[in-house]
């Protein structure tokens, strides 16, 4: 049983009793928020908060401890059902959707901790609210980044109006949980990753708070770029649900902005939309045909406000989905589809300058005035002059690298950092039976960019490839997977190498970019002599270059190089990608494990 399997297994089996038994009322009990409304929970707070709903409702509210983080604390996950099955399987098949929320995964930004506690309290204390729920269940992480809520403060949000106290970004590790959930360095996001891959979540609300310009508005969204999703679902998310979102919110008189990113210093001259690769929750979310949301609150905005704004932001995603159940079920199915069937994926995207939205936006004068810290001008908003006007807002991206699927992947047992992401992101895969020595498509790398030192990684981008015909040899027990399943996207965007959240971007491979064998020049220098004599073509090859290019004529090193890479002396694995492609007619010759 591999580890997916086990933690569903698991999961399975915490299943509580069908028989449901509605408490009038749950004995009462209050948050810190709720007597300062400048607080927010510890994360012991928080899970005794989880821990008195589960015993006060068993039959419709559950909470499990699945996998680990990086902090040794276990991570929770909590189930409101109100018809008594928390089996992830049997929710599926029963027709009812999925809303994973997440919360605290930069604890900085706490209001969905607290939020999220006061509107399951009000779900299972009013149970006209629970109609909602009707054919809809909640799936809660109620602090995902355990090592960061652990580690308190009070300065490190230094730009924050509160609460007054509220943990720290970074991980035990001091990773950005929201750049590690294809890369999977800690422990929170491999298990973030089993969580998703068995719950297969319709909407995903993963709860924020924003840094940025200074305006009206309270909540700004991030929602999943919708030019990035299957097409039935972009279409869907942008003509029926954002609009709706928007609409409900400021009935609620709650108005909110798509999040504010300027191209220039203030957003009065416009915004631009999120292009949210898989390393970001949305992003990631999104590989899965599971539409995602980042609510980013205002971070000048007081607590008790943009607590109140992320309670009714989900509770108007929990009536949206109510009202569309239909409409999300079959738009993910034809997401499916598409995934399954297409042979075309995008990789990276580009924003569409040349298209355009207007949008109204309520934002504040910008002005400057001299700094009392340098005297020079700085930036200040004027709330005494409050504006409201409409801005260009750029949300239309188009594909700027795209790849045809192969029939299947081959991936050599030995990268088993690769195998178990594959492994706990419920990937099918076939392991080979007997050794094979097959024709593939396999690239090797020409040229790369690389970045110091950044989430733990010296990331790989600009990434150019050789593809080769190549005849292989592979092992027994060595990974097949084919291209005919959910996981298409994920594969594609870990395991193409110019992706731009690729493995090979994150340097999983980097073994294979290191020569480990080279030559003696006073001794190669008559191999390499000979080896032109008997091949001429060779030979003529090093003239033209010489002639062409007189640095490299002027350059013997260069030159006995050169030939040595030409020569079979030149190991043929040196910046050979490990994962190969295999077309469909080779399908038909490999033998496979049943």
């Amino acid at each position: 049983m591999n580890k997916f399997s086990l933690l569903l297994s698991v999961l399975c089996l915490a299943a509580c009793t069908r028989h449901i038994n509605y408490p009038t009322k749950m004995a009462h009990f209050s948050i810190p928020f709720e007597q300062n409304d400048n607080q927010t929970l510890t994360y012991h707070e928080a899970i005794a908060c989880y821990e008195k709903m589960a015993a006060a409702y068993p039959g419709i509210f559950q909470l499990s401890k699945v996998g680990s983080t990086d902090s040794g604390e276990p991570l929770h996950v909590a189930v409101l059902n109100t018809s008594g099955e928390f089996r992830p399987e049997q929710i599926r098949k029963s027709g009812k959707q999925i809303l994973l929320i997440n919360n605290g995964i930069h604890p900085g930004e706490p209001e969905g901790i607290d939020a999220t506690i006061l509107l399951l309290r009000d779900y299972l204390e009013k149970p006209a609210m629970q109609k909602a729920l009707e054919h809809l269940v909640l799936v809660i992480i109620p602090v995902y980044n355990v090592d960061g809520c652990l580690n308190r403060g009070s300065f490190s949000r230094a730009n924050q109006d509160g609460p007054e106290a509220y943990g720290f970004r970074g991980n035990a590790r001091n990773y950005d949980l929201n750049r590690d959930f294809l890369k999977c360095d800690s422990h929170n996001a491999r298990t973030f990753n089993q969580i998703f891959s068995t719950w297969q979540p319709d909407i995903f609300v993963d709860n924020h708070t924003s840094n940025g310009a200074d305006y009206q508005y309270t909540m700004t969204l991030i929602a999943t770029q919708h030019n990035k999703l299957e097409e039935p679902l972009g279409q869907f998310l942008e003509k029926t649900m954002l609009p709706e979102l928007y609409a409900d919110m400021k009935g609620r008189k709650l108005e909110m902005t798509p999040y504010v990113d300027s191209p220039k210093e203030t957003p009065d001259s416009g915004i631009v939309g999120f292009c949210d690769y898989g390393r970001y929750s949305t992003g990631y979310a999104a590989l899965w045909n599971t539409i995602g949301f980042m609510p980013e609150t205002h971070m000048l905005k007081p607590f008790k406000d943009r607590v109140w704004s992320t309670y009714h932001f989900m509770d108007v995603v929990v009536n949206f989905m109510s009202r569309h159940l239909p409409e999300i079920r079959d738009a993910r199915a034809k997401a499916w589809e598409l995934t399954r069937d297409k042979q075309e994926f995008a990789l990276d995207y580009v924003m569409d300058q040349k298209k355009q939205d207007m949008i109204t936006f309520k934002g504040y004068a910008a002005k400057y005035k001299p700094s009392e810290v340098s005297g020079l001008p700085r930036l200040w908003y004027d709330r005494t002059e409050p504006f409201e006007k409409q801005i260009p807002y750029y949300n239309h991206f188009i594909p700027i690298e795209t790849v045809t699927k192969p029939a299947a992947y081959i991936i050599p047992k030995a990268w088993d950092n690769v195998i178990e992401r594959l492994i706990i992101n419920g990937v099918d895969m076939k392991q080979l039976s007997a050794a094979v020595e097959i024709e593939t498509e396999t690239y090797f790398i020409k040229d790369f960019k690389t970045r110091n030192a950044w989430e733990g990684h010296y990331y790989h981008s600009d990434v150019t490839m050789e593809k080769r015909s190549l005849k292989r040899k592979f092992s027994k027990g060595d990974f097949v997977i084919f291209t005919n399943q959910n996981a298409n996207r994920y594969l594609l965007e870990t395991l193409e190498p110019n992706a731009p959240d690729s493995w090979f971007a994150w340097n999983f491979f980097e073994p294979i970019l290191m020569q480990k064998e080279y030559f003696s020049a006073y001794v190669f220098e008559d191999l390499a002599a000979q080896f032109l004599k008997e091949n001429p073509k060779v030979k003529a090859e090093l003239d033209a270059k010489r002639k062409a290019e007189p640095d490299f004529a002027a350059d013997a090193a260069l030159q006995l190089d050169w030939v040595y890479r030409k020569s079979p002396w030149y190991e043929p694995t040196h910046r050979m990608y490990p994962v190969a492609r295999v077309a469909k007619s080779v399908i038909g010759d490999l033998p496979l494990e049943k």
